[in-house]
């Protein structure tokens, strides 16, 4: 979404070269369910929405960017509808969820529970059918830099060659990295490219400990891997043990609406408690919603396996879902490399602090894309101000000999719960990796993405020595804003 609608922006200033290592509609947008988050009700405002964005993020949501984020949403919302979104509306307005942490329904669908689909649909039709070149199953293998600014982008083509794509500004918009995890809601494709191709380049990266899991996938044996969307728990779902009794009233206030990382944890405590590998997810008794309509791609899933959400519940367990993290940017989607900007999940913009409210991911990509756009529109081009206490780091040079070895790790050393000595333990297996160098096949130089985003992850979360957020060290269990209340910035040493 990030990239669409970056591309779609830039059109008008002249030439756009789009590259994606697969095909147009890949990503993770297309798998996003719950919708995008946008205060535009009559009840809501982007106060309200700013005060739940920095309530969910535990204490590292930079303000300012977070205003621009809410106050941004509305005109976002309109440029996606004047580029053929149709969000689903309710009488003679559109139709609003609510999701965890936030104090209004405020969140727009589209199709029920296929909004990223519907979104990510209408953009590639007016991509392809405009002024943006598209280059599938194209792989970026680095940022070409000329006297320490950008220059364009170095990339394999589909037969495996390599050549030069020359470019006075290049914007990453590549996603997360959730493929690093055994356990994702994200796509095969989600491999951390942005973040390893950017600190190679020399910019720096920021909260990269903070990976959010998402409390309800899908967990059957056998199934692949299905998230199962937080807005069936804002239309009335409850979560409940083995036993049928629903649990998170003990662990918070806001119950099944707690922040994720809360309902995360309590889920992970559940299911340790029982011995079991999953809790249950109950949508028989929605407030006057009829599971099927409003949620018909989760309803069609399950009842592949099975399950028929009007009277069965879904086996649910937590699985990794958005980093917060990724290359540091500014207001205007900078990163510290002249020419080189960042948006949607590869970015760190500071909005999602230590956690991500719900349903603020998609808008991000909107408001910061329109706004690098923006900035290269006024031709002033430049780079956003180091940071200076950024602590130099010098990743390893190695790389597992298949992806699961990434997966089982991170998902054993650095997932919901963390402590030192598995953060550290984790650290040397990913140091002990053979040389990657001669690596160049599209398969190995991902791995060697996912092995420097590996290194980043346990670095970072091995020296945040509190919990907070979406990370959570079992040995020191308590939020110390005394020492911690401040964002960890990588770069690359030399």
């Amino acid at each position: 979404m990030a990239g669409l609608f970056a591309a779609l922006e830039a059109s008008a200033l002249g030439p756009v070269l789009l590259l994606t290592k697969a095909e147009l509609h890949e990503g993770s947008t297309r798998h996003a369910q719950g919708g995008i988050a946008a205060a535009i009700g009559p009840d809501d405002s982007p106060e309200q929405h700013l005060a739940d964005t920095i309530a969910a993020g535990a204490g590292l949501v930079d303000e300012r960017m977070a205003r621009i984020l809410v106050e941004s949403a509305p005109r976002r919302i309109r440029d996606l509808e004047r580029y053929g979104v149709s969000f689903d509306r309710e009488g003679a307005g559109r139709a609003f969820g609510r999701e965890g942490a936030h104090g209004q329904a405020r969140v727009l669908h589209a199709r029920g529970d296929r909004t990223g689909a519907a979104i990510e649909t209408a953009l590639a039709e007016r991509v392809a059918s405009g002024r943006v070149t598209v280059r599938e199953h194209t792989l970026a293998t680095a940022i070409a830099l000329e006297d320490g600014a950008t220059a364009g982008v170095r990339a394999l083509d589909g037969e495996g060659g390599e050549r030069l794509f020359e470019a006075p500004a290049v914007v990453l918009a590549t996603g997360g990295a959730g493929a690093a995890f055994s356990h994702t809601t994200n796509p095969p494709v989600a491999t951390g490219d942005g973040i390893a191709l950017a600190f190679a380049a020399g910019a720096e990266v920021t909260d990269l400990e903070f990976y959010q899991f998402h409390p309800t996938a899908f967990r059957q044996a056998g199934a692949p891997p299905f998230l199962i969307s937080e807005a069936l728990r804002g239309e009335g779902a409850t979560l409940r043990d083995g036993g049928g009794r629903a649990f998170m009233r003990r662990y918070h206030p806001l119950a099944d609406l707690a922040p994720r990382d809360v309902v995360a944890r309590a889920m992970v405590a559940e299911m340790r408690a029982a011995g079991a590998d999953h809790v249950w997810l109950d949508c028989t008794e929605l407030g006057g919603v009829d599971p099927i309509a409003r949620f018909p791609a989760i309803a069609a899933f399950c009842a592949e396996r099975g399950i028929d959400l009007r009277r069965d519940p879904v086996p649910v367990a937590p699985a990794a879902h958005y980093l917060m993290g990724g290359v540091r940017t500014d207001e205007w989607g900078r990163t510290t490399v002249p020419g080189l900007y960042a948006c949607g999940e590869s970015a760190a913009t500071g909005v999602h602090g230590a956690n991500r409210l719900a349903s603020n991911s998609l808008l991000e990509t909107v408001v910061f894309a329109k706004r690098a756009v923006e900035h290269l529109a006024s031709g002033e081009g430049g780079a956003m101000a180091p940071c200076a206490d950024a602590t130099p780091f010098a990743a390893g040079g190695g790389a597992p000999a298949d992806a699961a070895e990434v997966q089982r790790l991170l998902w054993e050393r650095a997932g919901i719960e963390r402590d030192a000595e598995g953060l550290r333990a984790g650290l040397a297996a990913v140091r002990a990796w053979p040389e990657a160098a001669s690596e160049r096949s599209r398969a190995g130089r991902e791995r060697r993405w996912l092995a420097v985003f590996a290194e980043l992850l346990l670095t970072a979360a091995l020296a945040r020595e509190e919990s907070r957020g979406a990370h959570f060290r079992t040995d020191f269990p308590e939020r110390d804003d005394a020492r911690w209340a401040r964002r960890l910035v990588y770069r690359r040493a030399g």
